[in-house]
């Protein structure tokens, strides 16, 4: 189905003839890359990483494979690299390409031996070295990771875990040996930094006092690899609808503890620089605004709204390599259409770049989020969606959106 429909009123829409979507996939099963701020295209941005699975409409159980490999973005044929069984719909196996070596070396999980591992996989010798631990996520150095308890993440929210094991910490609501984790990339060693009893105590007036289940749901590393922002929620209780979600941010090495936000809603961010974040939040320590897109600075309870015209619900956000654009999503609209956004920070213009058809029924923990991804060079953008009948991976070329804008500004 062709994007076709506006997502609101006076809401500008970019001319059909400057953004050019093809599929990069085939039709021999779902594909998918995952994540949004997660690096899928490689240093020459010719080949992306991706998922293939035989289903789509189902939670990935402990036996299910997905083949990992990579498309060649000149003839679009997929070529397999790796199984794993370490996966789900939302994140995949947190497949992405190694900062140190992003030609030819990715990283992903893999299940071996009843346990989690991260992998670590030159394409080109089909060498591989397993880690310690799962990876959360990357330093953009290339010389760290971080690792958190998949278990218990499956158990609070199934399509960002993994099936098939139970949570050795099940039933403790604050381990003290359970939390975040650094791996060395070289060596694949891992060691605790933050435990989770450090962060109840730490961060236990905004629960006054009470002994909540708590884990880690996203985590990631500031651009020079300097600091962590990593979302620390609670289990709902009997009765409650959802969770409450803190902001907190660290060093690498686990000193200097900072609650950003206190347990509220915050939702999807992107790290600007090395100090602030944009962040789709409630803004509580800024003010009454309520939930607006905000830059905050680290360390600090400052920021701003980005545009509270534009930015109305929350959607999955990341900077251009230039830090000039921001590419943003929605979730599916009463019609069932998700829609792709870009906004010029400079000139404080945002625009609709088209609009997709989300099947009803691939939704919650199983949903294909459009989640788009910049490639190295700014030109284009990915993005997953099954507007087709299938989950398929997309490539987006802005040059033409991006020229007509650098002509207007002139």
């Amino acid at each position: 189905m062709s994007p076709t429909r506006n997502d609101r009123a006076g809401n500008e829409r970019i001319r059909n003839e400057l953004v050019k979507a093809e599929r990069l996939t085939p039709d021999d099963g779902h594909y998918f890359f995952g994540y949004y701020d997660t690096p899928a295209w490689n240093e020459s941005d010719r080949y992306h990483l991706c998922h293939k699975v035989d289903f789509f409409d189902r939670l990935p159980g402990p036996q299910d494979r997905a083949v990992l490999g990579f498309i060649d973005t000149l003839d679009h044929v997929f070529h397999p690299i790796a199984e794993t069984t370490a996966w789900n719909f939302q994140q995949g196996s947190m497949l992405q390409w190694h900062p140190a070596s992003p030609e030819h070396t990715v990283i992903y999980n893999v299940r071996k031996d009843g346990e989690y591992r991260g992998v670590v996989h030159d394409i080109r010798s089909g060498a591989t070295r397993l880690l310690e631990r799962p990876v959360a996520n990357v330093d953009p150095t290339g010389q760290f990771a971080v690792s958190i308890n998949f278990d218990r993440l499956f158990d609070f929210r199934p399509g960002y875990g993994y099936a098939g094991r139970t949570d050795p910490f099940k039933d403790d609501p604050h381990p003290e040996e359970d939390g975040i984790f650094l791996i060395d990339l070289a060596g694949g060693k891992s060691r605790l930094i933050v435990s989770l009893k450090q962060i109840w105590e730490f961060s236990q007036a905004g629960l006054q006092g009470k002994h909540r289940k708590l884990l880690i749901n996203h985590i990631t590393f500031n651009t020079d690899g300097s600091r962590l922002v990593f979302l620390t929620r609670y289990f709902p209780e009997p009765g409650e609808k959802t969770w409450g979600t803190a902001v907190l941010t660290v060093n690498r090495d686990g000193s200097e503890l900072f609650l950003l936000s206190d347990y509220s809603f915050a939702s999807h961010y992107h790290w600007r620089d090395r100090e602030h974040i944009v962040f789709y939040s409630l803004g509580a320590e800024l003010g009454n605004d309520g939930r607006q897109l905000y830059v905050l600075r680290d360390r600090t309870h400052e920021g701003e709204i980005v545009d509270r015209r534009f930015f109305l619900k929350d959607g999955h956000c990341s900077y251009s390599p230039d830090r000039r654009f921001l590419l943003y999503d929605s979730y599916p609209d009463a019609e069932h259409y998700r829609h792709l956004y870009l906004y010029d920070l400079q000139k404080k213009r945002g625009v609709t770049l088209a609009s997709y058809y989300s099947l009803p029924g691939i939704d919650g923990d199983i949903r294909c989020d459009l989640h788009p991804r910049w490639n190295r060079q700014g030109t284009h953008i990915s993005f997953d969606s099954t507007h087709e009948g299938r989950r398929h991976m997309y490539r987006m070329d802005l040059r033409g959106v991006l020229e007509e804008w650098a002509g207007a500004q002139d």
